[in-house]
């Protein structure tokens, strides 16, 4: 029995509402430093005893030092797979429901330190990746296309589905797919449908890792299966199959057909059409994954220079002709430029063979990488370390005094000058949110949390 479980023994909480997802979903876009007064912390957190599960926001003046509790305080909440911190003013709540529209809304700090939900409710498309563009939230996922489109099969093509949110007008815009500009079959030129991983903003253009799903039903069927490598006839599904984020249908070919291959997406506004493509042949895609979510591994440093990791997630494709040959590594697209130079770093061969599932920026040209305890070839393996990569000086270092026990970790970060915040749930103990050093990559535990789970967690500023 944990920490949190042993205090409720005492105490009764009344369930309002199911978390929809585990902390370990998609990223978040760190929020900047802010020190003003009229600011809080804001966590959001998960309470559960035998009757189920609620949700609170909770506000603290601090992440560095103190302890808080869930128990019969905070604003009770509907949940959501993913906290989302637009600047310092608002807070979004992505609810991922598989196959399905969810429902979203957003919160701000009043002027009397209490968080607010705002007025409206609505709902985006399924998504499995998002990012930040100026004042929007855009997620974004690929599914089928519409029905005009079909082939002589009455297959779909793939198409790209974005909800546009408006963070300052609180409404919610859906890309309009009628005129075949957001296609994605044969979006490389080899025939296969690609998804996105997540926006980043350098030079007045948006950058998104391209992450190559293979052969659809319509993309596999045509020009008489044109598209379907030499060898890889045996990859295509005879019958539907699998479940959830696995299933997969009758004629279609998972995953890539060419695994040493990376690709980045540049778009030019937030329409998000005509991109220019990047390519890179020294790693492979630009994302990590967790079921259907996708990782986002594309980001801009300080400088603009944009740093492309590689998790090399297709080293545990079944197939072996699907499996990449190539490290987990980092490439880099610089500032003001739309191709790869010979910037290069071996992040596998640095941790000793292992890779990681997420990045985020850390300040400066400093990234925090969560990394697996173990090489894919390994059975069992978890992500439950931490790696600074200081991509000016190429150094990647483990970093210390984090729990021997870790159980979980949140999937929202903080940047403040100096060090990076995150949230780690250990065995028999409360969850608490840890400080580390970028510079020494030395961990310090701040503050604790009295609840199962931190959610989400940052700072807003008084709004109204």
């Amino acid at each position: 029995m944990n920490a949190y479980m042993k205090y409720l023994s005492n105490i009764h909480i009344i369930a309002i509402g199911v978390l929809a997802a585990s902390c370990t979903d998609t990223p978040d876009v760190p929020a900047g430093d802010n020190t003003a007064e009229e600011a809080k912390f804001i966590i959001a957190a998960t309470v559960q005893d035998s009757k189920g599960s609620s949700n609170v926001l909770l506000t603290a003046e601090s992440l560095d030092e103190g302890q808080i509790s869930a128990v019969g305080n905070g604003l009770i909440n509907d949940g959501a797979t993913q906290w989302v911190f637009h600047g310092n003013k608002y807070l979004y709540a992505l609810t991922y429901n598989q196959g399905n529209a969810a429902t979203t809304r957003s919160y701000i700090l009043g002027n009397d330190g209490a968080v607010k939900a705002r007025d409206l409710e609505y709902k985006v498309s399924r998504y499995s990746a998002y990012g930040i563009n100026g004042n929007e939230i855009i997620t974004t996922s690929t599914g089928d296309g519409p029905k005009s489109f079909a082939d002589a099969n009455g297959y779909l093509p793939k198409t790209l589905l974005m909800t546009h949110l408006d963070v300052v007008n609180e409404t919610s815009l859906q890309n309009n797919t009628a005129d075949g500009s957001y296609n994605m079959e044969n979006y490389l030129g080899n025939g296969e449908y690609v998804t996105l991983a997540g926006l980043t903003n350098s030079g007045g253009r948006i950058y998104t890792g391209v992450f190559p799903m293979g052969l659809s039903q319509y993309g596999a069927a045509a020009e008489g299966g044109k598209w379907i490598r030499p060898g890889f006839e045996h990859l295509v599904a005879t019958a539907d199959g699998g479940s959830n984020s696995s299933a997969y249908k009758k004629g279609e070919l998972q995953g890539t057909q060419y695994p040493d291959e990376c690709w980045v997406a540049i778009y030019k506004d937030n329409t998000m059409t005509n991109p220019i493509l990047a390519k890179s042949n020294r790693l492979s895609s630009p994302a990590g994954r967790f079921k259907s979510q996708y990782y986002q591994s594309v980001w801009a440093s300080e400088s603009g220079n944009v740093y492309v990791f590689s998790p090399s997630y297709s080293k545990i494709m079944t197939d072996a002709r699907q499996r990449t040959s190539l490290p987990a590594a980092v490439g880099r697209i610089p500032a003001g430029t739309t191709s790869f130079d010979d910037y290069y770093f071996d992040i596998e061969a640095a941790a000793g063979g292992r890779s990681f599932m997420r990045v985020w920026p850390a300040g400066g040209e400093r990234f925090l990488l969560q990394m697996y305890d173990r090489p894919f070839s390994q059975s069992g393996y978890a992500a439950t370390d931490f790696a600074i990569f200081d991509a000016a000086a190429k150094q990647l270092t483990f970093v210390k005094n984090l729990p021997a026990d870790i159980e979980s970790i949140g999937s929202t970060v903080h940047n403040k000058t100096g060090k990076i915040y995150v949230s780690i749930s250990a065995k028999d103990s409360f969850p608490a949110i840890y400080a580390i050093d970028t510079a020494t990559a030395t961990a310090t535990k701040g503050l604790t949390v009295e609840a199962s789970t931190i959610a989400g967690f940052g700072l807003l500023n008084i709004t109204e």
